[in-house]
């Protein structure tokens, strides 16, 4: 049996999707090349894109369809993996390619003309700056080229703030109702975090346990141990809270803390993650010192390999105050989550690239085990999101053997990998197909988007407040000593990711 190939119990019945035309405009952009056209193509290769469906790069390089066809060529060989990259499969697929040039003359009427006129769903996927989103969606309806069966998708940022939110929101809400807009973030397509919901929704023995009479606390944590790299003009204006925390990290916390929607809908789960995200409890600038800590980080060592710091990183401003590293103690203020704190961190230049939930446990009531009180650890839940997508649930057993009644955590271990035999796809591969069906149950709602900015935009007034600088830390460590203190003075510390 090949690796990709899904063993016959786990196969499910494919929701076939009709035929259509997808769009991507930045599509000689790194998202569309890197991540949106290797989608697309194990899409194709697994038999989900239907005969006559097509796919139009389109941007402002002037260049023909062939030469298209060679750029995406080049960087599938680079992004699919070697078992998976045929001939025959590219073959079949590049018969599916376009290219409009935006920019030369009679370009949009050029795209026009390329897109079918036979009523099939369309796509438009904007792989642009945010800053054009709108005058994007402008020119589409100048051309008359939405119906009712026309999607736009925009990713992040959308905005800085909650005012910059809304004004993006509106420029794209002059042409398309809300029903037609998929905002994406592609940690909502990871196989792990919808088995999040499997895991809370469709196994009654975690349900009862998911509230404040048995959880501690809840860790979410998204290291990355890359730098900036050639983003530090992007960068810079954004910092790690607007770049990761308002709209990945809330979006782990919903999964994690909202209510049981009444069944698997796009308005019932989202109604259910925007009122987590309305119960967080606001972080003022009096609170800021006690509940939050930027760090930025300088030189050091990752992977045994030495780096430089971010003030080195091009396009960095002397008087920079951007952060690259955030931890936050936050609170979800309702009946289930009451006293019980989430913790969160996000940073670049960590030891290793690790997402992951960790579900912390109380201690048992009581223990009848006197002599090794201290082996005896409260259980844990580890999901993890990346690498090595998976869940570890650690239980308290035996050590085998004689010589007195010894106790260890061992871990209950799910490798999704290994339990299902199969490639493990990414997230765009999920949701650029829920796109084309019509689902938007795992894309953010224009409420939800502006509820996160709400209360993510008092975090950044209070660090405006202080006007200080980012807190240190040595590129390839876990961050700045101010984060271990934010969580160690409540009797708690931070899980430290395990390799498998």
């Amino acid at each position: 049996m090949h690796q990709h190939q899904v063993p016959s119990r786990f196969k499910a019945k494919i929701i076939p999707v009709s035929i259509f035309d997808f769009v991507v405009f930045g599509g000689t952009g790194d998202l569309a090349l890197r991540k949106l056209m290797p989608s697309l193509y194990y899409r194709d290769k697994d038999g989900q894109i239907p005969t006559g469906s097509r796919i139009i790069g389109a941007s402002r390089s002037d260049m023909d369809r062939a030469a298209y066809i060679a750029i995406v060529k080049e960087h599938l060989v680079k992004h699919v993996r070697d078992e998976d990259f045929n001939e025959e499969c590219w073959a079949a697929f590049a018969e599916r390619l376009d290219y409009v040039s935006t920019e030369v003359p009679n370009g949009w009427q050029n795209l026009k003309q390329a897109l079918a006129a036979d009523g099939r769903i369309r796509v438009f996927y904007l792989s642009v700056p945010p800053g054009i989103f709108g005058s994007t969606c402008g020119k589409i309806h100048q051309h008359k080229l939405i119906d009712d069966q026309t999607r736009v998708v925009i990713e992040k940022p959308i905005g800085r703030d909650l005012e910059t939110s809304c004004e993006i929101n509106d420029s794209v809400g002059n042409y398309f109702h809300e029903g037609q807009i998929y905002r994406i973030d592609h940690y909502l397509g990871k196989e792990t975090v919808q088995n999040l919901m499997a895991l809370r929704f469709a196994n009654s023995l975690f349900e009862p346990l998911w509230t404040r009479n048995w959880i501690d606390h809840i860790q979410i944590t998204v290291a990355e141990s890359i730098g900036i790299g050639t983003r530090g003009g992007y960068y810079d204006k954004s910092g790690a809270l607007r770049d990761m925390v308002q709209n990945h990290i809330l979006q782990l916390l919903c999964l994690v803390a909202m209510e049981t929607p009444k069944e698997f809908g796009a308005n019932e789960v989202r109604d259910e993650k925007l009122k987590v995200l309305r119960a967080l409890r606001k972080i003022g600038p009096e609170d800021f010192k006690s509940h939050v800590v930027m760090g930025r980080y300088r030189e050091g060592a990752v992977g045994g390999r030495p780096v430089i710091g971010y003030m080195e990183e091009k396009g960095i401003p002397e008087d920079s105050r951007t952060e690259s590293y955030v931890a936050i103690k936050a609170h979800v203020d309702n009946w289930r989550w009451a006293g019980v704190p989430f913790y969160l961190r996000t940073g670049k230049r960590m030891p290793r690239r690790t997402s992951e939930i960790v579900i912390q446990f109380k201690k048992v009531p009581h223990l009848i085990f006197p002599r090794n009180a201290d082996e005896v650890a409260p259980n844990r839940m580890v999901i993890r999101l990346q690498p090595d997508e998976g869940i570890r649930l650690y239980l308290m057993t035996k050590v085998p053997g004689p010589g007195g009644f010894r106790m260890q955590p061992t871990p209950l271990d799910l490798s999704f990998a290994e339990a299902f035999k199969m490639r493990y796809p990414d997230g765009y591969e999920r949701l650029v197909m829920d796109v084309v069906r019509g689902n938007q149950t795992l894309f953010m709602r224009r409420d939800e988007v502006e509820a996160a900015w709400m209360w993510a935009d008092t975090i950044l007034n209070g660090w405006d407040n202080l006007n200080t600088f980012p807190q240190s830390y040595t590129a390839g460590t876990w961050g700045p000593s101010a984060a271990i203190a934010l969580i160690e003075r409540d009797g708690r510390t931070w899980y430290e990711s395990e390799k498998r």
